[in-house]
């Protein structure tokens, strides 16, 4: 049973930092690209960060420059590392993996950016 987990969302003034976490459990993150979607209210969920497996990255030109997306092959674990967060950043933040044409979604964790 494939699970992802987010954690490390949270409140923050403008011109904060967070770092998030997605942990994976019954998939290999090391061997498949792993992204970062966000979805804010009343928006259409969009890619903000991907990794491939062989550490290629790319960034939505929203966030490039101020996020960054690691992976931790030995926890199975990817990170979105968020700097000069701004008030639009603010959404529900969620982990994406696709194993043999199967979407997997966490549950999603939520970043508020007050001005």
């Amino acid at each position: 049973q494939v699970q992802l987990v987010e954690s490390g969302g949270g409140l923050v003034q403008a011109g904060g930092s967070l770092r998030l976490s997605c942990a994976g459990s019954g998939i290999t993150f090391s061997i498949r690209t792993i992204s970062w979607y966000r979805q804010a209210p009343g928006k259409q969920r969009e890619l903000v960060a991907a990794i491939s497996s062989g550490g290629s990255t790319n960034y939505a030109d929203s966030v490039k420059g101020r996020f960054t997306i690691s992976r931790d092959n030995a926890k199975n674990t990817v990170y979105l590392q968020m700097n000069s967060l701004k008030p639009e950043d603010t959404a529900v933040y969620y982990c994406n993996a696709v194993r043999y044409a199967n979407n997997y979604w966490g549950q999603g964790t939520q970043v508020t950016v007050s001005s």
